[in-house]
């Protein structure tokens, strides 16, 4: 069997504030949209969000509302200046969680998180 990662859906408790989290501050692209569901353009794999009331109507998932992320994964997005993101996402006065660190394998690591506290990953590729 292959498997190919093709797409990521965000469960979301303000679609407003995500949405314009992802679009606006983080300037991905909008592939698709239907009511509150949306596609953003990420490359090889699509980034999703829909509201956690939606899901429960479309397809009958139970998804309990929370103020806190379950943090059990993360969205991990390369830059080519991780210090210089992170500066730019600061004055949009997005939550850093975690400053610029470059780890023993040379990629240069940060943290930022998202409206609904989902850990993002900001970082320079891999040599």
């Amino acid at each position: 069997m292959k498997l190919a990662m093709k797409y990521i859906i965000l469960y979301v408790n303000d679609f407003d504030k995500t949405m314009n989290f992802y679009k606006e501050i983080l300037g991905l692209p909008v592939k698709m949209q239907h009511d509150t569901y949306v596609e953003f353009d990420t490359g090889a794999t699509t980034l999703s969000i829909n509201t956690r009331e939606s899901i429960k109507e479309i397809i009958g998932l139970e998804m309990p509302a929370s103020s806190v992320a379950s943090q059990t994964f993360e969205l991990g997005f390369v830059v080519e200046d991780v210090v210089a993101t992170i500066e730019m996402l600061r004055g949009l006065d997005v939550p850093i969680y975690k400053e610029p660190v470059t780890k023993p394998w040379g990629q240069t690591v940060a943290y930022v998180t998202d409206p609904d506290g989902h850990y993002i990953e900001i970082c320079s590729a891999m040599e």
